[in-house]
């Protein structure tokens, strides 16, 4: 079973499954969720005795009015994700997270976003009692992530640069 929040209805397909940021994607089984992420924050939650995982892909670290809160944001995003966790039958207990990128890239926004985008998933998780197990965050590279929710193995390749291809459905570049 999957539980997303999720912009286009896009479907699993052969278990794989690319989550644009701003969502969240929780599934009861095994399926390989992909992202590309830059200052942007993936944050990945296991649960120890059910065995499911899911993501949630954030871009800001906070929103504070009602009407805009949307996963777009770290507080919205993470907490959402606990929820949906917790409503599948999951234990804050058994819970534990793994944190992926943050990266100082320059951005619209400014040089400081990705850290303010760890800064508040650590706070948050810290807040709920839940462990980060693993993490690989900040530096200047943007990050491609591949995330196992049926047994909390992801695979992290770090660019120099994201360029169009990297992003999914994955098109080779004719020049």
């Amino acid at each position: 079973m999957v539980i997303s929040i999720a912009d286009d209805h896009q479907e699993v397909q052969n278990g794989e499954y690319y989550l644009k940021p701003g969502y969240i994607f929780l599934a009861m089984g095994r399926i390989l969720i992909s992202t590309v992420l830059g200052s942007c924050v993936a944050i990945c939650l296991w649960d120890r005795k059910n065995k499911f995982g899911g993501m949630s892909h954030f871009l800001y670290p906070i929103v504070t009015g009602p009407q805009e809160a949307t996963a777009k944001y770290g507080n919205v995003g993470t907490l959402t994700l606990i929820r949906m966790m917790v409503s599948e039958g999951s234990e804050h207990s058994l819970l534990e997270a793994q944190l992926f990128g943050g990266g100082d890239i320059l951005t619209e926004e400014g040089p400081n976003i990705g850290r303010q985008n760890v800064e508040i998933a650590r706070k948050i998780l810290n807040r709920q009692g839940i462990p980060v197990v693993s993490e690989d965050v900040g530096g200047s590279k943007g990050r491609k992530l591949i995330y196992d929710t049926g047994t909390n193995q992801a695979v992290i390749l770090k660019v120099d640069r994201i360029r169009q291809e990297d992003w999914y459905p994955y098109r080779a570049t004719t020049s």
